[in-house]
């Protein structure tokens, strides 16, 4: 407990330094990259299918940085975080327990980095691939007892000043006895784009939430690996969020960018999809590294997670000492994919053998074709599948944002058992996870970080405070 004060004695003297004047070494740019979930399996997993599969000697982008270090995820209440009490962390610099959101375990209100930072003329970015109501983007501009809490968390947003916040959709628009959240967001001068074909209607509006069309499911935008057309992506948000902060802002800007898909998949233990989901985060800090390049003396950009999900390994029980990540390409869709097409099809009247179902897992895992099944695994596969299909005896597999009927998870089973792709189990771990930095004060980032450290750093840079 020690330590905590510490840190939010820190944090009280830089909110209170706030009218200062930043020196001149401080960074003009920040980025904060979170991969939500992504510990050190997911994140060296997608190194390995980029320099397996890929055939790249180049490594993916944030391994490219020349700082590496490691960050401690533990709440106050437990070793093993939840994405509210690490969002809050990684926000304010103050430990605080799961599901609080905002707030330190004695329910006072914390401020975060990126609200300092508005009080200092930088104008503010969030964005995420799930719900900007969510945890980690929740946790720069709210404050709140309880994550669930999702229309008070709107209600900030839309007060917040931001200048932009993106990602799937509000979860909670509506409430009974309390204006809409659009009408908040209309009565304080934020415009709503909805879908990525709409980001030419930005005009000249100062602040702007952009989300998926109306109608689509606010949790996520999707994953990557489904390529569904006409969503909302983390490098697409990155880029029209780059874009705007630089005509308001130019002069100073702080961007945060979650990748919250790379949870969503490793919570389903969804191998294939999450390593696309680290690809694609990845390709998102490709944009903020272009950027860092053209200005590497006024930018920092770090690189973290708020926790680890699943506690993902390559190398399993099944291969032993071996991965063939190049199965990886056989998935042509993900978990929830797979969950949502057996879904339709029990609703129409055609009755589908097994035959059937091994075609189709033939088409989209490459299972028999190309991808190696063993007599005991089509065994397993079928027992599920008369399950399912037979006996309507669905066995589900209960995860954190999704339910999953015995045969899909089987399937994803085998098919990460082939790949050589491991997991503990469906929930977050309390492994560490990296931390990856360059520009401006990124020195300060290198070995091991407590995640409290990481917000009170970058204030320090940003102050001059340079170690």
């Amino acid at each position: 407990m020690k330590h905590i004060s510490v840190i939010r004695k820190s944090m009280v003297a830089l909110c209170a330094s706030v009218a200062l004047t930043s020196s001149a070494l401080a960074p003009k740019y920040i980025f904060m990259f979170i991969g939500d979930g992504m510990g050190m399996g997911p994140s060296m997993a997608a190194e390995m299918y980029n320099r397996q599969v890929l055939g790249n000697d180049t490594p993916i982008t944030m391994m490219q940085f020349p700082v590496a270090g490691f960050c401690m995820t533990y709440s106050s209440s437990s070793p093993v975080t939840d994405s509210a009490a690490a969002g809050t962390a990684l926000a304010t610099g103050t430990k605080t327990k799961n599901g609080m959101l905002g707030m330190g375990p004695d329910t006072i209100a914390t401020v975060s980095i990126a609200s300092m930072l508005k009080e200092r003329g930088y104008g503010i970015g969030d964005i995420t691939t799930v719900a900007p109501d969510d945890a980690t983007p929740g946790a720069y501009y709210a404050h709140v007892p309880n994550r669930s809490m999702t229309y008070e968390i709107g209600k900030e947003a839309a007060e917040s000043g931001f200048e932009f916040i993106g990602g799937a959709g509000w979860r909670t628009p509506v409430k009974e006895g309390c204006p809409s959240l659009y009408k908040l967001f209309a009565d304080n001068d934020v415009k709503v784009i909805f879908g990525p074909d709409s980001a030419r209607y930005i005009g000249d509006a100062k602040r702007v939430v952009m989300v998926n069309h109306w109608g689509t499911d606010p949790n996520n935008v999707g994953y990557t690996i489904d390529s569904i057309a006409g969503t909302l992506t983390l490098p697409f948000l990155t880029r029209q969020c780059l874009d705007h902060l630089q005509r308001v802002s130019p002069d100073a800007f702080f961007m945060m960018a979650e990748g919250g898909n790379i949870d969503h998949a490793l919570h389903a233990n969804d191998g294939g999809a999450a390593i696309k989901e680290v690809l694609n985060f990845n390709q998102a800090l490709d944009i903020a590294y272009q950027f860092y390049q053209q200005h590497p003396d006024e930018t920092l950009i770090v690189v973290t997670a708020d926790h680890d999900t699943g506690g993902m390994s390559i190398g399993n029980a099944f291969l032993g000492y071996n991965a063939r990540l190049q199965y990886i390409d056989s998935q042509k869709m993900s978990k929830l994919g797979l969950q949502n097409m057996l879904t339709s099809m029990a609703k129409d009247r055609r009755q589908y053998s097994w035959e059937d179902m091994k075609e189709m897992l033939g088409d989209k895992f490459g299972f028999w074709k190309g991808v190696p099944v063993t007599d005991k695994q089509e065994a397993a596969l079928k027992a599920e599948f008369d399950n399912m299909i037979e006996q309507r005896n669905l066995a589900d597999q209960k995860t954190l944002y999704a339910t999953f009927n015995g045969f899909v998870a089987e399937v994803l089973n085998v098919f990460n058992d082939v790949a050589g792709i491991g997991f503990v189990d469906t929930n977050h771990t309390g492994n560490p996870v990296p931390v990856f930095a360059v520009g401006v004060g990124a020195d300060r980032f290198k070995n091991l970080n407590d995640n409290i450290e990481i917000p009170v750093k970058i204030m320090e840079i940003v102050d001059g405070k340079q170690k």
